[in-house]
């Protein structure tokens, strides 16, 4: 199953209403937060979304500022104070979605609406550095950074130079993923991680963008893989200009099989 371009995956009518959900998302939370009524301040797409690799079955992924000062406010509290932290935004959401399901999960808030759209919701602050600070209530409650800018910028150049093959990659492997593999785990991170370093100096041609790419592409994907993988149930990975670690050891089976469903 060889990549081929991907182009307008998300329908405009379900681009309008993710537009619109994370407009009210937004305010809900600017409201309770910064008290405002902006629907687009404090607010930027990430994950998939954000890097422009997400397909239709995509979550949608949404980093919230929020001020300084609740952190300093929760921080000073004892116990999970991350755990409390995402409950306090989770309930600013309710009362704009009261009868929508919400749960805090680990370092998000989970919308899941009743059309099967699901929203992610990462609070974070934003340190002197730009880099964005967001709670984890795992392990007793803890701090993590992140930096998503510029994974989206690295992304965005890296697209550039292989003239597009980049995010078409990425976009077919979550098509194979979530209608081949649906029952197994394979987190966006590392699909765009993985890719970015995978593709060297592969890029489409003209001729390619009417045509299917050569076929050693892929096999080149997976040989990459096998020559990286690491007793085969762990990747080293960095995430793209972040340079972040990335958790691979729940997805290295999909990825294989995935990879492996392209040489096919």
């Amino acid at each position: 199953m060889r990549v081929k371009k991907y182009d307008n995956v998300i329908p405009r009518e379900k681009r309008e209403l993710i537009s619109n959900r994370y407009k009210r998302i937004t305010t809900a939370i600017n409201r309770e937060f910064w008290k405002t009524e902006s629907d687009t301040a404090n607010s930027i797409y990430v994950g998939s979304y954000g890097r422009n690799t997400a397909i239709s079955s995509s979550d949608i992924d949404i980093l919230i500022e929020l001020p300084t000062s609740e952190f300093d406010s929760f921080n000073n509290l004892k116990g999970n104070v991350q755990s409390r932290l995402l409950q306090s935004v989770k309930e600013s959401i309710k009362k704009t979605y009261p009868n929508t399901d919400i749960r805090a999960d680990g370092q998000i808030i989970k919308i899941y609406f009743s059309d099967e759209i699901i929203f992610e919701i990462l609070p974070a602050f934003k340190r002197w550095d730009n880099i964005f600070v967001y709670p984890d209530t795992n392990m007793g409650g803890n701090w993590m950074s992140t930096n998503p800018k510029a994974e989206q910028e690295a992304i965005k150049e890296k697209n550039r130079q292989s003239n597009g093959l980049l995010v078409s990659t990425c976009r077919h492997m979550r098509y194979i993923r979530d209608y081949y593999f649906r029952s197994y785990y394979l987190s966006g991170i590392v699909i765009d991680s993985f890719v970015y370093h995978a593709i060297g100096n592969w890029h489409f041609t003209e001729y390619e963008k009417n045509k299917n790419p050569q076929e050693t592409y892929e096999q080149s994907l997976l040989y990459y893989y096998k020559i990286n993988s690491i007793f085969l149930d762990r990747l080293d990975l960095k995430a793209p200009g972040s340079n972040d670690k990335v958790a691979t050891d729940k997805s290295v089976n999909c990825l294989e099989k995935v990879l492996k469903c392209m040489v096919d």
